[in-house]
């Protein structure tokens, strides 16, 4: 991997320091995810009109991430890659809404229970239903028992979460005047409204019922600090997953963030609100740790699960395309690192980096045995990264979703769709102008070679080599091999 010359002196100096972990020492862990939030739509990425002041703080403290990847385009595999390090096509979340995070999958929730954590999860989860009692979100009925796959079967001790997403205010409710896909304006009372038809449970599997009007980002930071506040009077590390709704349609602003936009149209105004409204409750949460002395030995990330939706004002900058492609759009989101207790400089990054590096990258904080993974991972570690070293991948950084495919190596990045290989520099040209496929063949022909490789391990492990076929008869999922167009029946 390569690294920006400009950038390495900030990284020496950002991080000079020793991994030897003593167990109260243990860094508290917080992963913050925003839901369809485009590359270009935080104020340190350059927008003009969405107001993020927290965010922006952040990457002036802490490490931003230039290159910053998900795992995937759309939500579900994404948010996989996230709890296991790995890529999602190696367990069968193929998709948004298919296949689920299977209960023989090591978690980073299970690793760091092991270790004295106390763990929890907040918004969304979208890795299985939540109920076989009700119909409830996009799955959930008590038809459907074999996606029935709550946090608590992998490592949770607390729980607030919604199968899918909610509306991001009043996040129960659902107007009956004036409703669309993007969204709506928040409901005023005497309004007529319904029930959206997605609801929160806790840990126990039972429905939350109070506190839930108002902002959705509110409403899940109500959840988290308490929940941070126990541990620390237990005097445990904890392990926090904050998934906020926003800003996935319908976006809902708050009168006091629509406010800040009441010049934008109304969808710019409820979008621009409700990225506002998670902003103000990120800074709310450093506030408090801040306040009660936790904030030094916290790790804080944050990124986005993809780009941005079709048909909303969100951006990706001058990055092509956006959500369900693997152009840069769809894939490189906004991506942060605070660590005030070992990122005592802030600097920012071009190597590439991505979500399936979260695991491996605290199990190293925690200067924990390597036997302890049980699974082929497909992230690094990102230690290196900030002691100013390079980041060494045994594969390419790669992609799989339908008939999409991305692989990068360095400056390079290969793109397939239907078989059809493009080849981009996405260092000297990101917005992927300049196809280079017929120019440089044997690149081509080599990364795609590599990228077989490790699909045919993947397929490998999906079909249970590594742990067993319970999961995989259970759903009866087929293959989605990236390399070949679906063929779809003639209507």
């Amino acid at each position: 991997m390569f690294l920006n010359k400009n950038l390495l002196c900030g990284l020496f100096m950002a991080s000079s320091f020793s991994w030897g972990v003593k167990a109260q020492e243990k860094p508290n862990v917080i992963l913050i995810m925003a839901d369809d939030l485009g590359w270009g739509d935080t104020g340190y990425n350059g927008n003009k009109v969405i107001k993020t002041p927290n965010l922006d703080k952040m990457a002036q403290e802490g490490v931003k991430f230039n290159r910053f990847y998900s795992a995937s385009a759309v939500c579900s595999p994404t948010r996989a890659s996230v709890l296991t390090g790995r890529n999602p096509f190696r367990t069968g979340v193929f998709y948004a809404n298919k296949g689920v995070l299977r209960k023989e999958e090591q978690t980073l929730a299970e690793v760091l229970k092991e270790q004295g954590y106390t763990t929890g999860h907040f918004g969304k989860w979208h890795l299985g239903t939540l109920t076989i009692s009700e119909k409830d979100a996009n799955r959930g009925c008590t038809e459907n028992k074999a996606e029935y796959n709550p946090p608590a079967w992998h490592g949770y001790d607390n729980a607030f979460v919604t199968e899918s997403k909610v509306p991001t205010w009043d996040p129960m409710k659902k107007t009956m005047v004036g409703a669309k896909r993007e969204g709506w304006n928040y409901i005023k009372e005497g309004e007529k409204s319904k029930l959206f038809g997605t609801s929160y449970w806790n840990i126990k599997g039972n429905k939350v019922t109070e506190n839930l009007s108002g902002d959705d980002s509110r409403i899940v930071m109500d959840r988290v600090i308490p929940f941070i506040d126990k541990a620390k009077n237990n005097k445990d590390p904890f392990l926090a997953v904050v998934w906020f709704h926003s800003p996935h349609m319908p976006c809902v602003a708050g009168p006091k963030y629509a406010a800040m936009y009441k010049d934008q149209d109304q969808n710019m105004m409820n979008y621009a609100g409700c990225i506002t409204a998670m902003d103000e409750q990120i800074g709310r949460l450093r506030d408090y740790l801040k306040q009660q002395g936790m904030s030094e030995n916290t790790m804080i990330w944050f990124c986005s699960d993809n780009g941005p939706e079709v048909g909303s004002p969100g951006t990706a900058d001058i990055f092509k395309d956006r959500k369900r492609s693997f152009y840069e759009g769809g894939i490189r989101v906004p991506g942060l690192l605070v660590w005030p207790s070992k990122v005592n400089r802030a600097f920012e990054t071009d190597v590439a980096c991505n979500t399936s590096d979260y695991f491996p990258t605290i199990v190293e904080a925690l200067d924990l045995d390597q036997k302890i993974v049980k699974n082929e991972l497909d992230g690094v570690s990102l230690i290196p990264l900030i002691e100013g070293r390079k980041i060494h991948r045994k594969d390419q950084m790669n992609f799989a979703i339908k008939e999409q495919l991305a692989s990068m190596n360095g400056k390079y990045k290969l793109y397939a769709r239907k078989g059809e290989y493009e080849l981009y520099n996405v260092y000297d040209d990101p917005s992927e102008v300049n196809d280079l496929s017929k120019r440089k063949r044997s690149k081509v022909k080599k990364m795609a070679r590599n990228y077989q490789l490790w699909l045919a391990r993947c397929k490998s492990s999906f079909e249970g080599k590594e742990y067993g076929t319970e999961s995989y008869n259970l759903l009866q999922q087929n293959w989605v091999d990236p390399l070949k167009p679906v063929k779809r029946k003639n209507k």
